[in-house]
């Protein structure tokens, strides 16, 4: 099982310029061949797949606990594109109200599956908008094989990683591939030591590629001062306890002692992004929604205010500026604003 936490796993910056072609090749992180939702994927059935789990079990430790750092690797991808996404389209719009072009500004620009089926926010697609599919899932079962598949696996995402950086300067974007960056190498000395331990070849010897000094990278030196280039996570309460006997000794590039630490990282509230009304997310009226949800919530007994924690102080519901007599025409109106 997995258990959820609602946060993140990095801080990532408040929305500001949007930047939609940005968006479209930070994609290639989420949904390309080297992407995080493959890691995820690739680890997540090599550890559904994995006989003799106890005969082997410092091995299957490794793989699925990696797989559950990966799955948050794939909800921070998506927070960074939705927060370059934020404020593309009109604030104000009179689509669903009426004649109007508010989403002509976008058009031509970046991926227009982000404003026309994705309600402006991240897709399980690359940077050319092709979906990501599960030919890019290997788990063959063997043991070395699956790990040193994973290694290049994770050579490859640190390169896509690197370029990203270089092509795309949204603060989102490089708060995020300077993370990556670093965990991404955590992940890759892993499965070289793991591999190590299996057959006695060093892999950060024979292919000491991609050649990345995040230690020069502005964004990923301030993670490298804290150490996170060390830490592997346990990302479980009681299990995968054997994670130490893998991975340990000396880091390949700094000699610096690698460390297991024995939970999950506290992570960072994300930032409430705003609605895009243009898109319908979450809807053409949001505050009748918040409307509905306050409600909801004083049945059921809960406080007035939204539970949730956020990076920023949550939205004041709207609903002042309705009239009472509003909530018997929402249906039809929503019903028309959708059938226009």
């Amino acid at each position: 099982m997995i258990r959820r936490v609602d946060r993140i796993q990095t801080e990532l910056p408040p929305p500001s310029d949007p930047d939609p072609a940005g968006a479209a090749a930070v994609q290639e992180l989420l949904g390309g061949r080297f992407g995080e939702m493959s890691t995820f994927m690739n680890y997540t059935f090599q550890s559904f797949n994995f006989r003799n789990k106890q005969g082997a079990r410092p091995f299957y430790d490794l793989i699925a606990n990696i797989a559950a750092e990966e799955f948050g690797h794939v909800e921070l991808v998506c927070a960074a594109i939705n927060t370059m996404l934020t404020g593309a389209t009109p604030q104000i719009s009179s689509n669903g109200r009426g004649p109007g072009s508010p989403l002509k500004g976008v058009k031509g620009v970046g991926n227009p599956h982000h404003f026309l089926a994705g309600g402006q926010g991240a897709l399980p697609q690359n940077s050319q908008g092709r979906p990501w599919n599960g030919d890019y899932v290997f788990s063959s079962g063997d043991l070395v094989e699956d790990l040193t598949h994973n290694y290049f696996l994770e050579t490859g995402a640190r390169n896509g990683k690197l370029k990203v950086y270089e092509m795309v300067e949204h603060p989102a974007a490089r708060a995020l591939t300077g993370f990556l960056l670093v965990r991404g190498g955590v992940h890759q000395v892993a499965y070289a030591r793991a591999i190590e331990n299996l057959t006695g070849a060093d892999l950060t010897k024979m292919f000491p590629a991609p050649r990345i000094p995040t230690d020069k990278i502005p964004e990923s030196k301030k993670h490298m001062k804290t150490g996170e280039h060390l830490r592997l996570y346990r990302f479980s309460p009681k299990d995968y306890l054997e994670l130490a006997a893998v991975f340990n000794g000396p880091h390949p590039e700094t000699g610096e002692e690698l460390q297991v630490v024995d939970e999950a990282p506290e992570g960072f509230p994300a930032y409430d992004l705003p609605p895009q009304t243009a898109v319908f997310a979450p809807d053409y009226a949001p505050e009748e929604i918040a409307e509905i949800a306050a409600r909801l919530r004083k049945k059921a007994g809960l406080p007035k205010e939204p539970t949730g924690e956020v990076a920023n102080a949550p939205a004041r519901s709207t609903s002042r500026a309705r009239k009472p007599a509003a909530k018997k025409s929402a249906t039809p109106r929503r019903t028309a604003a959708r059938s226009r």
